[in-house]
């Protein structure tokens, strides 16, 4: 893409950005209608524990966001950008709506797993497509964009629980059919969106030299490419193992409290709408303003870092007002600032144009089977072994996404993606 393209289109890319991100906002806020409900569908349905869960585990917190993933990246590459944040939606909202409207469990079950499919498809094309049409001077900026959707959508999701708590079950309804409106307006202003300009570019190239894309054509050129693989193990330790204690904490984050000695649902969910307020907060004035302009090894390691002391003091300290706040305010502007954000900005980075949406679909889908893994045996271990020693697991995976994302993290800033991709590849690069 040439700079003169780049520079004649700074407000349709914003309009962009913004519609494409809120693919983010409908993730989070699905995990959080399911964060804040499942004890109350617990209670409507009789089911136990083993079977939260289960619930949880097949989500878009987990395994139903990494069959989402596995099919949608390979298929945005295929298939193009458009294609999947077009369609992405009309699975998300029928999931929504049987959810809205279930009587037994198992509808609950369908609507989750279709949900999860949804939003493990449409992230991964969010990210790859913002990153594609944003400047490269703003890339971040633009890459922030979708974290900040991301954390509005908690924010505003607990505190609708706040609002509907005196309505029981019914109150949780509400939370699901408001995702499905916000779907479907995002499905309409979605429609009037071109596709990705690089993508047309990289397809008019495979054709002139006569290659035929297939849906498994990104996933072997990512495979079959050695230089991927470094890149592919630095992204999983930096996302996949800090993912797989921020997604316990998404949809577990209440039992924790309680876990630490706060009982009252309603102080549970306040304090997330401080950890996803301060989030939204720190990306804006913290990634979003100085990614594109500080170093951004030592950008993520503050982040990260103070993440770590977030859960070191939530787990250790004394329990009390003191701890949790801490823990709610560190925590918050540490996931603002960290290992998502810049995931979803050195995703796009550091892979070429014709797997890049591959790449993050592959990635996505790893760090969500991490996340599962942890989820199906979460409240079980929670209540039979207690915080402290499922937190040195908690701290342990924190400080190795720590380590791996301040020792190795790459030097793209004010590159743009053409540039990166010459300097990682050379001229050749696998199909």
């Amino acid at each position: 893409m040439t700079t003169a393209t780049l520079k004649k289109r700074p407000m349709s890319a914003w309009k962009a950005t913004i519609a494409v991100a809120m693919s983010n906002y409908i993730e989070a806020g699905a995990i959080i209608a399911l964060a804040t409900s499942l004890s109350l569908w617990q209670g409507a349905f009789g089911f136990d524990d083993a079977l939260v869960g289960v619930i949880a585990a097949v989500s878009a917190n987990a395994f139903g966001a990494a069959l989402g993933a596995a099919i949608g990246g390979p298929l945005c590459d295929r298939l193009g950008r458009k294609f999947i944040y077009t369609y992405d939606l009309m699975v998300f909202m029928v999931g929504a709506l049987l959810i809205t409207f279930t009587a037994n469990t198992t509808l609950l079950i369908v609507g989750v797993v279709l949900m999860g499919i949804a939003v493990g498809a449409g992230v991964p094309a969010s990210w790859t497509y913002i990153a594609e049409e944003a400047p490269q001077e703003h890339r971040a900026a633009h890459v922030g964009t979708a974290q900040l959707a991301w954390s509005i959508g908690p924010a505003v999701g607990f505190a609708l629980a706040i609002l509907v708590a005196p309505l029981g079950v019914n109150g949780s309804r509400l939370i699901f059919l408001h995702l499905f409106v916000i779907a479907a307006i995002t499905w309409w202003v979605r429609r009037g969106l071109p596709e990705s300009t690089r993508w047309k570019e990289q397809r008019a190239q495979d054709i002139a030299d006569g290659v035929k894309p297939t849906f498994f054509a990104g996933m072997k050129g990512l495979i079959t490419e050695r230089k991927n693989w470094g890149a592919l193990f630095f992204l999983l330790g930096v996302y996949g193992l800090w993912n797989t204690v921020a997604g316990q904490a998404g949809i577990f984050q209440p039992r924790v409290y309680e876990a630490a000695g706060l009982e009252s649902a309603t102080q549970q969910n306040l304090l997330q709408v401080l950890v996803w307020t301060l989030t939204a907060v720190a990306t804006y004035f913290g990634f979003m303003r100085y990614a594109d302009r500080v170093s951004r090894r030592w950008l993520y390691f503050a982040g990260a870092a103070l993440g770590v002391v977030a859960w070191v003091v939530l787990i250790f300290a004394p329990p009390g007002t003191f701890s949790l706040l801490f823990f709610a305010c560190a925590w918050g502007i540490s996931a603002g600032l960290g290992a998502q954000a810049f995931y979803g900005l050195w995703t796009a980075e550091l892979f070429a144009t014709k797997y890049r949406a591959s790449a993050q679909g592959v990635l996505f889908m790893l760090a969500r089977v991490l996340v599962g893994l942890l989820s199906l045996a979460f409240p079980v271990l929670l209540s039979s072994i207690g915080l402290e020693k499922l937190g040195m697991l908690i701290i342990g995976l924190l400080v190795a996404a720590l380590l791996i994302g301040t020792i190795w993290a790459p030097e793209t800033r004010g590159k743009s993606l053409e540039e990166i991709e010459a300097q990682r590849y050379g001229t050749k690069i696998n199909a």
